[in-house]
């Protein structure tokens, strides 16, 4: 259970006949909340293990050939960057910029180039989006398979074209090929 900041981590919460102890950090399927929701400590460990990777990557970098060095690290670290893009959406610029960051020292490990050295042509080349990008990207992929029935049931009941929607059918926007999520029941 998350808690505001106007509570204490001491008291307990309770609802119906279960106790709750509130904390500041949850982890749940490996994507860290922090009470107000910033992503702050999701971001702090992804950045974290992925350098952890870099350094690992960097001292074996010599032993192995381009395409395979290129392959560990959209295996080890672009995973780690993807996994739960979706919850990074809206994000301010700061947290983007430091898993811009993890990006960019993959660019330069690939490409063996200098701390400093400029990456957006190297990024090109490779065909990786930058950060705000990638989020974007997953998102639209995912809108794209609930529209085409390829996500499970849950996620699909939950999105729905505007045009679909009830007091929505006479607006311009019915016209177009906006998504809405249906509001939850209760």
């Amino acid at each position: 259970m998350l808690i505001d900041s106007a509570s204490t981590p001491d008291s307990t919460k309770s609802v119906g006949i279960w106790l709750f102890v509130p904390v500041r950090v949850v982890c749940d399927l490996g994507i860290y909340l922090f009470s107000d929701l910033m992503m702050r400590m999701h971001v702090a460990k992804t950045v974290s293990s992925c350098f952890a990777v870099f350094r690992q990557l960097y001292s074996i970098r010599w032993s192995v050939s381009d395409p395979v060095l290129q392959s560990l690290v959209v295996a080890l670290v672009l995973t780690k960057l993807d996994y739960g893009s979706a919850t990074l959406a809206g994000l301010p610029a700061i947290q983007l910029d430091r898993l811009q960051s993890v990006l960019n020292a993959a660019v330069r490990l690939i490409y063996q180039r200098w701390k400093f050295d400029h990456v957006s042509p190297l990024l090109k080349e490779l065909h990786w989006l930058r950060v705000p990008k990638r989020i974007t990207f997953r998102l639209a992929v995912l809108a794209y398979r609930c529209q085409h029935n390829m996500t499970p049931r849950y996620l699909t009941a939950e999105l729905q074209q505007a045009s679909n929607v009830g007091y929505r059918q006479h607006l311009c926007s019915s016209s177009s090929a906006m998504l809405g999520v249906l509001a939850p029941n209760t």
